[in-house]
């Protein structure tokens, strides 16, 4: 079986390191890759967050299997596409991502579907978060995050209100 992973992280690594050994896989390509990966498979250079490159990729290599690490290409509709060509892919569609990509819209899925989660309140600015946070709903510490992808980063807890302040006040971190 001929694999395409798509990623250049550690995560990807682990997945290229593992398959590389089954005995069913014949060829493992990873694209974009980095260069520890280099050692164990071959690694194409390609925007990872281009589903058309990828797919081009994926039909070059001759992929029986992609495989999708990081969240970006899937939240551009990669599995879309190639489901659209007949490609298998391992990863959900770009509504299912969304899931990932956007925490407002997880925390909202589970209260319409009741499904535990913590309490939560969406503010569309720094000044809006600021103002519930002086109402004493939350109490702290407070865990601030951003909407969107954040690389596994982007979570502030804030142990009172000058950290939550300092934190929203510089909105990259959070």
């Amino acid at each position: 079986m001929k694999l395409l992973v798509i990623g250049a992280g550690a995560r990807e690594h682990a997945v290229v390191w593992k398959l590389a050994r089954e005995s069913g896989v014949s060829d493992v390509t990873c694209a974009p890759g980095n260069a520890g990966i280099a050692d164990l498979a071959r690694t194409v250079p390609v925007d990872s967050a281009d589903p058309r490159a990828l797919l081009a990729v994926a039909e070059q290599v001759e992929a029986d299997l992609t495989i999708v690490g990081p969240e970006l290409p899937l939240t551009r509709g990669v599995a879309d596409l190639f489901a659209g060509r007949g490609r298998r892919l391992l990863g959900p569609t770009q509504a299912a991502a969304e899931l990932e990509s956007s925490k407002a819209f997880a925390k909202q899925f589970m209260a319409r579907h009741r499904v535990p989660t913590a309490a939560y309140q969406v503010c569309e600015t720094p000044e809006i978060a600021l103002a519930v946070l002086a109402t004493g709903q939350f109490g702290f510490p407070v865990v601030l995050k951003a909407d969107g992808l954040a690389a596994g980063k982007g979570v502030v807890i804030a142990g009172d209100p000058v950290s939550a302040s300092r934190a929203l006040r510089n909105t990259t971190q959070c």
